[in-house]
């Protein structure tokens, strides 16, 4: 294989299906945190790699792709420990983001998404913690699935928060995210459609006009599945505040997970992902009793509004995807206003599909979220909006 998006940690590893399936005659990969037999994770680090033995077995959903015929190809690129929505990795490069080489891919699933849109393999397996399935769809033109947190196993994956890890899945077209779905998502039923769409205000108000001009024109081509649509302010506390209980909530978690290691081995981060780790060691879980107790009225309260009848209509970013080598405040301010769009579904644990527009030559993703458990029914029901456009 000739790897020159430089996508691939390891091209070379290839398991072939266990058995016939629904996915037989696809290949997929996956991001370089999921165990693998015989295999070093580097999870983005070269310390990781160097203090860490090979796994002893499969990651459960590697398996599972594996019994139901679909082909493994390699492993491929992410963020430092996955603490990042650039896809930029100053150790081992960034994959080239097909549809712009001088915008980012957008992480941590940044190998995955850029795999995909590439059109090197059929599928990709991603973890989306804080956005890093929805982010890299988005601004490599694909369509990417995050499903409601738990129902696809997250056993033998690298973790960073694991009250908000998720895996999630990327492909070029709505019909095989339905068909990986089917496998994934075993015991949900996709009965019906929504009857009311939800756009969410705050939400749309973090794009530029221009951006939400486009993608507004183009959900008036997909809106009349619905029996009512209306605008709809998301977050009362401010969708700012919401994306700060994340980051501080997620802060706890990542340092809980991966404190003894950074001090025990010292290992070299990236810029960026160095301040991160740093700032989440000072985080006290005593002093953060406000950030749960929103964290579950938010639940509550999104599961009451959503029910099994309505979705959320919303950016997925703020925009195309940044240049590369964008640093300092505005690279910042950029992160800040993604983040308060995928902490939405990331507080309340809900299933999150991005699709891609296409706007003045760049994709951006436009994202449906539905209740938790309503993933098959999400799915199906986006690409029967799509065929009718």
């Amino acid at each position: 294989m000739n790897d020159k998006w430089n996508a691939f940690v390891n091209e070379g590893i290839v398991l072939e299906p266990l058995e016939e399936g629904p996915l037989d005659g696809f290949n997929f990969t996956v991001k370089d945190v999921f165990s693998i037999k015989g295999y070093t994770n580097t999870a983005g680090n070269p310390d990781w790699y160097r203090t860490h033995k090979p796994a002893t077995d499969h990651a459960p959903v590697i398996s599972t792709l594996l019994q139901q015929g679909a082909k493994l190809t390699g492993t491929v690129h992410t963020d430092e420990l996955m603490y990042s929505l650039n896809g930029e990795n100053v150790h081992y490069g960034t994959p080239i983001n097909p549809t712009d080489p001088t915008r980012i891919p957008g992480g941590s699933s940044s190998g995955s998404a850029v795999a995909v849109s590439a059109g090197v393999v059929d599928f990709a397996l991603g973890t989306d913690t804080g956005g890093s399935v929805r982010i890299p769809s988005s601004y490599c033109g694909i369509y990417g699935f995050r499903p409601t947190h738990g129902v696809v196993p997250i056993e033998g994956i690298i973790p960073l928060a694991k009250s908000f890890d998720t895996v999630g899945w990327m492909t070029k077209d709505s019909r095989l995210l339905i068909e990986v779905g089917e496998v994934l998502l075993n015991g949900q039923n996709a009965e019906e459609g929504f009857r009311h769409i939800f756009l969410g205000e705050d939400a749309w108000g973090l794009l530029d006009r221009e951006n939400k001009g486009a993608l507004l024109l183009f959900f008036q081509k997909v809106m009349n599945k619905a029996d009512h649509c209306e605008w709809r302010h998301i977050a009362e506390e401010g969708l700012a505040e919401w994306a700060n209980t994340f980051r501080v909530l997620q802060g706890l978690e990542i340092w809980e997970e991966h404190g003894e290691w950074i001090q025990n081995e010292n290992p070299k981060f990236g810029r960026g992902i160095s301040e991160r780790f740093k700032w989440a060691s000072t985080l006290n879980k005593e002093e953060c009793k406000r950030q749960f107790q929103l964290r579950q009225t938010i639940t509550d309260k999104l599961s009451y509004l959503l029910g099994e009848e309505s979705v959320f209509v919303i950016p997925t970013a703020p925009g195309a995807a940044p240049l590369v080598n964008l640093h300092g405040e505005k690279a910042e301010q950029y992160r800040s206003r993604a983040m308060q769009l995928t902490c939405i579904a990331g507080l309340a644990g809900l299933p999150q599909i991005t699709i891609p527009v296409n706007v003045n030559g760049l994709p951006i993703g436009l994202s449906f979220i539905a209740n938790r458990h309503n993933d098959r029914k999400l799915l199906h029901w986006v690409h029967a909006l799509l065929l009718d456009k």
